[in-house]
């Protein structure tokens, strides 16, 4: 028997079922679902070490578990010192198995680590479905040594689904576990 994520398991199992008996779906195929996870970190110092950007995919590649790619400037900025082409950040993207282990990690062990935590603000919605929600430090991922990063930097992570309403995506996410705050 092939491995299944344990949110992919409960989506299936009991989230479906809640989401159409709340929306009034007829179809399983209209119920939104996560498409996909995309974690993603600028390093605006890279411009002058280049060194940073290696880290910053390190980084990346062991908190997702897949390995990240550095995204490159579309333009030049003088102001910057920027030019076309150079690397300035650093990107991955999850989907299927990866995606709904990193979010059972992330809801489970790295969001309670954040100091002071009350829950994630509900106003990260883009009016199509779509959750992006920034963290400010990297050592709150249990697969960090904090002994061993360089400096600590924040990353975004933006959650596309199917959804075509933020009230349906933010229901879905609720139901994957995010703890949105009370308002």
């Amino acid at each position: 028997m092939a491995y299944v994520a344990r949110l992919k398991k409960e989506y299936s199992e009991r989230i479906v079922d809640a989401l159409k008996e709340e929306f009034g779906y007829k179809n399983v195929m209209q119920v939104p679902k996560l498409e996909k996870i995309v974690v993603s970190r600028g390093v605006g110092a890279a411009v002058a070490d280049k060194k940073l950007i290696d880290h910053a995919v390190d980084e990346l590649t062991m908190i997702t578990g897949q390995k990240a790619v550095s995204t490159m400037s579309k333009k030049d900025v003088a102001a910057f010192k920027l030019r076309k082409g150079m690397p300035i950040g650093a990107k991955v993207t999850l989907r299927g198995e990866k995606m709904y282990e990193f979010l059972d990690r992330l809801v489970t062990s790295a969001l309670p680590r954040v100091r002071d935590f009350q829950g994630i603000r509900a106003t990260g919605f883009d009016g199509r479905g779509n959750y992006s929600l920034g963290v400010t430090e990297q050592i709150i991922f249990p697969e960090i040594n904090i002994d061993k990063i360089n400096r600590i930097n924040g990353m975004d992570i933006t959650f596309v689904t199917s959804a075509p309403t933020d009230k349906e995506a933010k229901s879905l996410l609720t139901e994957l576990g995010l703890p949105f705050k009370k308002n």
